[in-house]
């Protein structure tokens, strides 16, 4: 199972950013933070490129824009990368550079989901 492997990995670099942590040395346990965080990315990319086939396959066979398709993709991605920055700020120590990528990643969101929102808004007039 890849969440034994993973959550081992993440055991394993939990134990050497506390070790660092008690030697005082912040910057390298945050560094190692960073790259166990890219690594497991890497490592869930073939699974990530699968569930994105399938939305694609999906959407054809419901005959639903790709358009639709990419921006939840990307909203997606959006949410994901800003809750990675964010938790990495947070262990750093910089909370209110945290908030402020969070709330980057909300407007970015907002203004991706508004063409989504006046396509449901047309839907629901044309039924009307």
């Amino acid at each position: 199972m890849e969440i034994l492997k993973i959550s081992g990995f993440i055991l394993i670099a939990l134990f050497l950013v506390m070790l660092f942590r008690n030697a005082k040395r912040d910057d390298i346990g945050i560094q190692i933070s960073i790259v166990v965080g890219v690594i497991i990315l890497l490592f869930l990319t073939p699974k990530i490129m699968g569930i994105i086939t399938f939305l694609n396959n999906l959407s054809l066979k419901a005959n639903i824009d790709t358009v639709y398709l990419s921006t939840v993709l990307k909203i997606m991605g959006i949410a994901y990368i800003a809750s990675f920055c964010s938790d990495i700020c947070k262990d750093a120590g910089a909370g209110s550079l945290a908030s402020k990528v969070e709330l980057s990643g909300k407007i970015l969101i907002l203004v991706l989901a508004i063409p989504i929102l006046m396509a449901v808004l047309d839907s629901i007039l044309k039924i009307l």
